[in-house]
């Protein structure tokens, strides 16, 4: 089996993660790649579930694990365990992807664009390794990234970003 291409969206609550993450699937898959997906859920506590529903019940009682599936559609929801970013990846093999996509995991070993949206934001300049490219929302965070970094960098309304990204997945999916 060919391993999937890994890719990283990183930036701070409000960057546009989500909204650029949903944004490349939509381009991949139109590219007839077979896209999967993590989110790691930052803002402490566990993610929202969706109540009342019998796997969540499940949940509720003890269960580790549960999956629901209907008409093509599998949900996974899993509690009282530690999921490291590896077996995420290795659970989501099973589907047999060309890419996954991780939306956060800052410290994760993947190329990476980061996303940043204020000034104050550049500090992840030296916290996040392994970029690939930067996605910025003014010109004050432009000058300093580029002070910085050789990675190419672009407005994040600029569709050269999207389009870029998209290149250099498939050229890295290629090369495998």
């Amino acid at each position: 089996m060919v391993k999937p291409f890994i890719f990283q969206i990183v930036g701070y609550q409000n960057s546009g993660k989500t909204t650029f993450t949903t944004k490349l699937i939509e381009t991949l898959t139109a590219r007839e790649l077979k896209i999967v997906t993590i989110k790691h859920h930052g803002h402490g506590g566990k993610p929202d579930s969706l109540l009342q529903k019998d796997s969540v019940k499940h949940l509720a009682s003890g269960a580790t694990a549960s999956i629901v599936e209907g008409e093509g559609r599998l949900i996974l929801q899993a509690d009282n365990g530690h999921y490291s970013l590896e077996h995420q990846m290795e659970l989501l093999e099973f589907f047999n992807p060309d890419v996954i996509l991780i939306e956060g995991y800052k410290q994760g070993a993947y190329p990476k664009l980061l996303l940043l949206r204020e000034g104050k934001d550049v500090s992840l300049l030296d916290k996040v390794s392994h970029l690939a490219v930067v996605g910025y929302w003014n010109e004050e965070i432009k000058d300093l990234v580029t002070a910085k970094l050789t990675v190419p960098i672009f407005p994040i309304s600029d569709e050269r970003l999207l389009s870029w990204i998209s290149e250099y997945i498939q050229e890295q999916i290629h090369s495998n």
